[in-house]
C-alpha cells in the first residue's frame, strides 16, 4: 500500500485491518471495509467516527457480490475470509472486477495439503477455526490463475500446528503417529497476485485510424 491507494477490505470484522490501511494510505486515500454482519458495521461506522478517520468506510455486503463500481480498488486486503465461502470462484472473479488494472490483492487464508480425516477436520475446527470452508493449496491457486490473474506469489507459507492432546481426543495413538507421517495438513498462506493491465491490441482496419 502507498499514500493515496484506495484498498478494500473484505470480512472487515471489528475494523483492525481497514484502520492499519487508512495508516498506509494517509488522507489522500481511502479504505472501504466490507462485512455481512450489519451490527459490525454500525460498530465500525462508529469507530471510523471516534478516530476522525473520513476516508475509512464501511459497507454491509457480500463479497460475492460487492457493493462497489468496477475497476476503483489498488489494493485489496482479506484475512481468513474467502474459505469461509461456499462460492470462492465467486469472490475471484469479483476481486478482479474491482481491481483497477494493475492493482494488486494480498490475501491470507487457511488451505489444505491432502485430504484430511474426518476427526482431524472435527479437531481443527475446534481448536484453529476457520476450517471448515478450507479447499486444497492447489485448487485455491489454480482458481486465481483460472481468472486471469499475473505475478501469483505465495509470500508466506506456515503449516497449523495441532497439539497432540487435541488430536488425541480424536484419534487412537497409531492414527496419529499415521497423521503425522502422512504430509497432510492445514497450512495458512499468504498470496499475493496483479490483475493485468488490459491494453487493447489493433487486429484489423476498423480498429485502427
Amino acid at each position: 500500500m502507498k499514500k493515496g491507494d484506495v484498498v478494500i477490505d473484505l470480512g472487515s470484522g471489528a475494523g483492525n485491518d481497514a484502520f492499519i490501511a487508512r495508516h498506509e494510505t494517509g488522507e489522500t486515500g481511502k479504505v472501504i471495509g466490507i462485512d455481512f454482519t450489519p451490527a459490525m458495521i454500525a460498530k465500525d461506522r462508529e469507530n471510523a467516527e471516534k478516530l476522525g478517520f473520513h476516508n475509512v468506510e464501511f459497507r454491509q455486503g457480500d463479497i460475492e457480490k460487492m457493493p462497489v463500481t468496477a475497476n476503483i480498488a489498488d489494493v485489496i486486503v482479506s484475512n481468513c475470509v474467502l474459505n469461509l465461502v461456499p462460492n470462492k470462484d465467486g469472490v475471484i472473479k469479483e476481486i478482479l472486477r474491482v481491481l483497477k488494472p494493475g492493482g494488486h490483492f494480498s490475501i491470507s487464508d487457511i488451505v489444505l495439503e491432502g485430504d484430511l480425516p474426518k476427526e482431524i477436520k472435527e479437531a481443527a475446527e475446534m481448536y484453529a477455526g476457520c476450517v471448515s470452508g478450507a479447499i486444497q493449496k492447489q485448487v485455491y491457486l489454480e482458481l486465481i490463475a483460472s481468472n486471469g490473474f499475473d505475478h501469483i506469489t505465495i509470500q508466506k507459507d506456515k503449516p497449523i500446528t495441532l497439539p497432540d492432546d487435541i488430536l488425541s481426543q480424536y484419534l487412537s495413538p497409531e492414527q496419529l503417529t499415521a497423521f503425522k507421517q502422512s504430509g497432510t495438513g492445514i497450512r495458512s498462506i499468504t498470496v499475493y497476485a496483479e490483475k493485468p493491465i488490459e491494453t487493447k491490441s489493433c487486429c484489423g482496419p476498423d480498429c485502427c485510424n
